[in-house]
């Protein structure tokens, strides 16, 4: 995993990540704590694309479930919390 300071961000701009984020993400570190995720376009375009694929590949699967009637409904978000914890089992 690559880091770096936001200190360093600040004193050498931009140019402080482009050598490493040939080699992937950059994280970077603000308080001493990892804050932020430095990614090239090319990077973060494919995760956007593989995101709406995976909704889009749910809201299908959901949607077939709906008119095969395989759905359930409850009366109460307590009970659909019940329902998921014995699924879990």
């Amino acid at each position: 995993m690559k880091t770096i300071t936001a200190q360093e961000i600040k004193r050498r701009g931009i140019s402080a990540v482009d050598d490493d984020l040939k080699d992937g993400p950059v994280h970077v570190i603000k308080n001493n704590k990892l804050q932020y995720v430095v990614l090239d376009e090319e990077r973060y375009s494919n995760l956007i694309r593989e995101q709406e694929a995976s909704y889009t590949t749910r809201l299908d699967q959901a949607l077939t479930d709906l008119e095969k009637g395989e759905t359930q409904s409850f009366n109460n978000p307590d009970d659909l919390l019940e329902a998921i914890d014995k699924s879990d089992q």
